[in-house]
C-alpha cells in the first residue's frame, strides 16, 4: 500500500509539472530540455556510454531548435534542416524496430551508441519541442494531446492485460505485455481521441484518431525497445528519480519514440489539402 501511494504521488507530481509548464512557451522548452538531459543520462548508463560527447550533441541539437522556436525563424534553410533530421531519425527508429525482431541483442558498437543517443533519444525531444511549436506557433495542446494518448494507452493496456491478457505480445523482451492489453490500449486511446479533438479544438476528430493509432503502435514499440535496452543492461528500471516508477526514461520512452512520427503526420496534414 505504501509503495502504491508513493507511486501515485510521484506520478501526480510528474503530470502536474508537465501540464503546468505547457501554459508558457519558455517553461515548456526548459522542462523538455531538463527531461531530455536526465533521460539522456539514464540512457547513457543503460548502454554503458562513458562519454560527454552525447551531452554536447544534445545541447547543440536541442539548443539550435530552441533558438528557432523562440525567435520564430521560418526559413527554407531551417525547414530543410528539420526535414533532414526527421528522415534520419525515422530511419534510425525503424532500424531499432528491426532489431527487436532480428537480434537477440541490440548491437551496441561505439558508433551505434552515438547514433542512438543522437537520433533516437535527443531527436525525440527535439520533435516534442517542434510539435509544441508547430509551424513556429506555440501549440502546447498538440503535445499535451500526445501525452494524454500515451497515458491512456499505457493505463488501459495495463488494466486490460492484467485482467484479460492471455496471449503474450513479446515474451522475450517484456513478459507482462499481452496482445489483449495492446488492443485494449489501442481501443481506449482511439476513444479518448474524440474527447481530445472536442476539448482542445486543435485538429479534427479523424486526425486525432489517426494520431491515437500512431501513438499506440509506435509508443508500444518505443516501450519495447527501451525494455530490450534494460534487459541487455540487466536492470529493471532506467533510473530511480521517480519513486515507484523508476527512471524518467521509463515514463517517456513511448512519447520519445512516437514524437518524430507525430511530427511527420502533422506535416503531411498541413501540406496535403
Amino acid at each position: 500500500m505504501k509503495e502504491l501511494t508513493i507511486r501515485a504521488i510521484s506520478g501526480v507530481i510528474y503530470v502536474l509539472l508537465l501540464i503546468s509548464s505547457l501554459y508558457i512557451q519558455e517553461a515548456t522548452i526548459v522542462l523538455l530540455a531538463i527531461f531530455g538531459f536526465i533521460s539522456l543520462a539514464e540512457f547513457s548508463i543503460l548502454i554503458k556510454l562513458k562519454s560527454f560527447v552525447q551531452y554536447i550533441i544534445f545541447i547543440i541539437l536541442y539548443g539550435g531548435f530552441w533558438y528557432i522556436c523562440l525567435q520564430n525563424i521560418n526559413s527554407t534553410d531551417s525547414d530543410e534542416i528539420v526535414q533532414i533530421l526527421l528522415v534520419i531519425t525515422i530511419f534510425v527508429n525503424l532500424i531499432l524496430i528491426k532489431d527487436l525482431f532480428t537480434s537477440k541483442k541490440i548491437p551496441l558498437f561505439e558508433s551505434k551508441r552515438y547514433i542512438a543517443t543522437t537520433f533516437y533519444l535527443s531527436s525525440g525531444f527535439v520533435f516534442m519541442l517542434l510539435v509544441a511549436n508547430f509551424q513556429n506557433k506555440f501549440t502546447p495542446l498538440l503535445l499535451l494531446g500526445g501525452f494524454i494518448l500515451v497515458w491512456v494507452n499505457d493505463s488501459a493496456a495495463y488494466l486490460v492485460g492484467k485482467n484479460f491478457g492471455k496471449q503474450k505480445l513479446f515474451p522475450s523482451i517484456s513478459p507482462k505485455k499481452t496482445v489483449e492489453g495492446f488492443l485494449g490500449g489501442l481501443f481506449f486511446a482511439c476513444v479518448s481521441s474524440y474527447f481530445i479533438a472536442k476539448h482542445t479544438e486543435t485538429l479534427g476528430s479523424t486526425a486525432w484518431l489517426i494520431l491515437a493509432i500512431i501513438v499506440s503502435v509506435l509508443g508500444t514499440f518505443g516501450d519495447l525497445i527501451e525494455s530490450k535496452f534494460k534487459r541487455q543492461a540487466n536492470v529493471k528500471d532506467s533510473g530511480v528519480i521517480m519513486p515507484g516508477h523508476g527512471g524518467l526514461l521509463d515514463r517517456l520512452d513511448s512519447i520519445i519514440f512516437a514524437a518524430p512520427f507525430i511530427y511527420l503526420f502533422l506535416r503531411i496534414l498541413h501540406y496535403v489539402p
